[in-house]
């Protein structure tokens, strides 16, 4: 395909009108793995290529090292680890880990489970008399919401407040300049300045006081690599804060939507319950939560299937049309369950392999086998439904279902 052509399928894609199947355009990017555009930026597309490269230490997250600044980055001061290399990186992932997973804190996803299942069970019982029921807003949206608030110390009866914030931050994420109103980006620089204000509001108040909540332990403990600066700590929250539930919100609803679409899958894991454990990583493949690395910049020079990527570019990764590439997986448009090697990328791969990824894998095995138990004769009111405007954190914005009975 010509520069033009890719172009112009990239566009499409990023086109709200793509939403609700952009995998046919991703097969067409996939004819040429590696594909300059017109801006001087490269697209990545095929499984191995994007394997590859989020291996590969000449690629950088940090967004000072682009020829040119990534508008979306304006009104940002301490990064995010997401966003740095190492050793910097490698610093602020280890301390944020001492108090999310193992080594150091190694039972806390499992040690959730009876508390990730009295919300499961608290928000279907709720749906109790409901003819019909919106996965999102019922069930969906307050399931990751309640558990991420628990684990940062953020007040949860304050998430309308921090709701609309993190939608302007995901709606100017994918802002482009040549379609976009400055509004847009200016709307997600003032969000991202008040959830930091917010967030740093309530780091204040856990200095000197212990507790069993994230924020208390950045705060508080003195781990081998030393105490995260208050910024440092505010960086890592807001990060938590976002990604902890706004990936698991579109993993749980684009599962409940493939089940639907497919009955007979939903039929057996209500009579297989460990089925779970392969469906959800299925459903990584099939419909992942995160469908596009908006940008990764080159350190030096990069040779990737015989294009040379000069230093400075901006690169995107297309992280779910890898998942569907039929040169790494059998029948790639296929929702198989029983599928076996299946090294997707859904949480991404290499140091930023996603940090969140057990705990969003439980809560999602949790939520789908109680919908299924749970859920006589669930029906999808209309396919498509309504997708979210964000082309990288793909989902609907509501599933609604009439119910058979609860």
């Amino acid at each position: 395909m010509t520069t033009t052509e890719t172009h112009d399928t990239l566009h499409r894609i990023l086109d709200y009108s793509s939403r609700p199947d952009p995998y046919p355009l991703y097969a067409e990017l996939r004819r040429t793995p590696v594909a300059r555009q017109e801006d001087g930026s490269y697209v990545v597309s095929t499984y191995r290529e994007i394997a590859d490269l989020l291996h590969d230490p000449h690629l950088s997250s940090d967004v000072r090292n682009l020829s040119h600044p990534m508008p979306s980055a304006e009104g940002t001061t301490t990064p995010a680890f997401i966003n740095m290399d190492p050793p910097e990186h490698d610093r602020m992932r280890r301390m944020a880990m001492r108090h999310f997973g193992p080594p150091h804190t190694p039972g806390l996803v499992a040690g959730l489970d009876p508390d990730l299942t009295a919300v499961v069970s608290r928000l279907i019982d709720d749906f109790a008399g409901k003819e019909r029921i919106d996965i999102v807003d019922d069930f969906a949206y307050p399931f990751p919401v309640t558990v991420i608030c628990h684990l940062l110390g953020v007040p949860r009866e304050d998430e309308p407040r921090f709701r609309l914030w993190v939608n302007d931050i995901i709606d100017a994420i994918a802002y482009d300049p040549k379609t976009d109103p400055k509004e847009k980006l200016d709307n997600g620089i003032k969000a991202r300045q008040a959830l930091r204000q917010y967030l740093g509001g309530l780091l204040e108040q856990r200095h000197g006081k212990p507790g069993d909540d994230l924020l208390s332990r950045l705060a508080n403990d003195d781990g081998p690599d030393g105490r995260m600066t208050d910024e440092e700590i505010v960086a890592t929250a807001n990060l938590l804060l976002i990604a902890g539930h706004e990936t698991t919100v579109n993993l749980i609803t684009n599962g409940m939507l493939t089940l639907l679409r497919q009955p007979e899958v939903l039929q057996r894991l209500r009579a297989e319950p460990d089925l779970v454990v392969p469906l959800v990583e299925e459903l990584l493949r099939y419909e992942p939560p995160v469908h596009i690395i908006p940008w990764r910049a080159a350190y030096s020079d990069i040779s990737v299937a015989d294009t040379v990527i000069p230093k400075g570019s901006q690169i995107m990764l297309m992280l779910a049309s890898g998942s569907r590439d039929p040169a790494r997986f059998r029948d790639p448009d296929r929702f198989d369950p029983d599928r076996r090697d299946n090294q997707h990328l859904g949480f991404g791969s290499g140091i930023h392999l996603c940090f969140g990824g057990p705990l969003a894998r439980r809560e999602t095995q949790i939520a789908l086998t109680e919908l299924a138990r749970r859920l006589d004769a669930p029906r999808l009111v209309a396919d498509p439904p309504p997708y979210r405007r964000s082309p990288i954190l793909r989902g609907p914005i509501h599933l609604p279902v009439d119910q058979g009975g609860g």
